[in-house]
């Protein structure tokens, strides 16, 4: 019972996160305040893009970033709504509607939690980088397709292919109407690209937001706009349960949380790294906390009426660059846009979507570096491989079948090279050469004995002719699983039944369980032709082969 207690201590929050508040405290308020302007349009934005409302894009942000900030384990990581979120639950609204998403969003949300609890929060440790980049220009070229119909102000087409749905939907515009949003989104990418180079210290987006904002109102443009929003928080309520509807909505509650961990460990991960104002990392995070600390915002977020919540890293940057060192900068970034929903719901409103639509445009050309794609086409075929396979098919199919195939293609590039690295050598029998030497062969096996290797070293070692003791040295594998140590038992047993003596030599201490286990020691002859030094065994094939003389005298 203590050891459970124990166990769950390590996501409550504690005194120690908030270290060095009383030196810090300054910077984390200005840096919290500087990521609720910046997080402003995009929750809105995320919002909208989804299906879901730019209503549920900022409730989402207030309420999944305040409870991330307490309960997730990274001090430094912003939480809210995020562009791929919003690739996976554009079709959920499309086939099951808005109401849908408060359900997703509580069962999401607790898988994720489960995930935390379970210990699985290491596991994004083994995503190899080309499947996370590859991922990433998937999700972007997404997010920037979805603008398509805010941008030409027509009606979003729900589709599960996004290009097909972003050029039936361009196809529908008319003129002067998409010249005017078209207008406004050019507008809002310019003022993005080109205020970051004048004056670093301004917030692009919320000012490209204002002046678009304010010269379509004093254009009169008639323009799609956000609309009414809430002047409060809505009392917090059980999203409908519906049984009918429970078993359709199951599968993306799983995709969504699985989408939800990977991206916010991944988030946290890259947040861990990056430097502040002083030149110095932001630290080290807790992986398993910090899934526990996401999935229960993102089961806040459904009470509220919210959309699924995971780390945002362009908010997390944000804010780390901003100087932020403890979770006080997130909690007020969450307050700050809590204020706008009371104090500004009615300007926010006014807001055109055409805007939100460049917003998200610029941020997805920004989600993946030209140089990051450079370095991985550069870096092996194999690697550029899968970084092209992952995002085509994050583009054509799914994301979490992309993060799947991904892994795989991985895997499999990643074996062969271990396969091609492993090798088996025949040597010269060290030290003068001495009569009836050229009846015993020296085998090295090196490098890594396992199932995409084991094949060819049968092969090599099987086909060799005219000998009466085989000496196998092991010393030199570094890895050794089932089937090559099973590969070592066919390779004695073919040996043996053509009345060859093998000898083993330097079987590694942690590969002693494994071959005892699997049959190698029993398929000797005896169970003394098990050696430690070369000089010991070589001696001992070198008595076979004087027996053998002798018999054959």
């Amino acid at each position: 019972m203590s050891a459970a207690l124990a166990h769950l201590s390590r996501f409550l929050p504690s005194r120690r996160d908030y270290d060095g508040l009383r030196s810090s405290w300054k910077t984390d308020l200005l840096a919290g305040i500087t990521v609720g302007i910046v997080a402003l349009p995009l929750a809105l934005a995320f919002g909208v893009s989804s299906g879901v409302g730019a209503e549920a894009g900022l409730i989402t942000a207030v309420v999944a970033g305040l409870v991330a900030a307490v309960m997730g384990g990274s001090h430094v990581q912003v939480s809210g709504p995020t562009g791929a979120m919003v690739v996976v639950l554009a079709p959920v609204v499309a086939t099951h509607g808005v109401g849908s998403i408060a359900l997703v969003s509580l069962i999401a949300g607790l898988l994720v939690a489960i995930l935390g609890i379970s210990g699985l929060g290491r596991a994004v440790a083994f995503i190899p980088w080309p499947v996370v980049e590859g991922f990433t220009l998937g999700i972007a070229a997404i997010i920037f397709l979805q603008q398509v119909p805010m941008a030409t102000g027509t009606a979003g087409i729900p589709g599960h292919n996004t290009l097909l749905a972003a050029v039936e939907s361009a196809s529908q515009a008319t003129l002067p109407a998409v010249l005017q949003t078209l207008g406004v989104v050019v507008g809002v990418a310019a003022v993005m690209l080109l205020l970051p180079k004048l004056n670093k210290a301004l917030p692009a987006s919320l000012v490209a937001v204002l002046l678009a904002t304010v010269a379509a109102e004093l254009l009169q443009l008639d323009i799609p706009r956000i609309g009414a929003l809430p002047h409060s928080l809505s009392a917090p309520s059980m999203p409908s349960l519906d049984p009918a509807a429970l078993g359709g909505l199951l599968m993306p509650a799983v995709s969504i949380a699985i989408l939800a961990a990977i991206e916010s460990l991944l988030s946290a991960r890259v947040a861990a790294g990056l430097a502040g104002p002083g030149g110095r990392p932001s630290g080290a995070y807790s992986p398993d906390r910090e899934l526990m600390g996401q999935g229960l915002a993102s089961v806040a977020a459904g009470f509220f009426g919210g959309m699924p919540a995971t780390g945002a890293i362009a908010r997390t940057a944000v804010n780390v660059r901003s100087g932020a060192k403890t979770r006080l900068a997130a909690i007020v970034h969450a307050l700050v846009l809590l204020a706008i929903i009371y104090l500004a719901a009615g300007l926010v409103g006014k807001i055109p979507l055409a805007v939100l639509a460049g917003i998200l445009m610029v941020t997805a050309t920004r989600m993946v570096s030209r140089h990051t794609v450079t370095a991985i086409m550069r870096s092996t075929r194999a690697d550029a491989f899968v970084f092209i396979l992952t995002a085509f098919i994050t583009v054509a199919f799914d994301l979490i079948v992309a993060i799947e195939i991904g892994l795989v293609a991985a895997a499999l590039f990643t074996l062969r090279k271990f396969a091609t690295l492993s090798s088996v050598k025949r040597e010269e029998i060290p030290g003068p050469h001495e009569e009836g030497d050229e009846h015993i062969a020296l085998f090295r096996l090196d490098g890594a004995m396992f199932f995409g290797a084991a094949e060819r070293v049968l092969q090599e070692i099987s086909q060799v002719r005219d000998i009466q003791v085989a000496i196998i040295r092991l010393s030199q594998v570094r890895m050794l699983d089932a089937t090559g140590a099973h590969m070592l038992v066919e390779v004695i047993s073919a040996l043996e039944l053509r009345g060859v003596t093998v000898l083993l030599k330097g079987v590694q201490p942690q590969h002693l369980e494994l071959v005892t286990n699997v049959g190698v020691i029993r398929s000797l002859r005896h169970h003394k032709h098990l050696f430690t030094s070369l000089p010991e065994a070589v001696e001992h094939a070198r008595s076979h082969v004087l027996r053998n003389a002798a018999a054959n005298a």
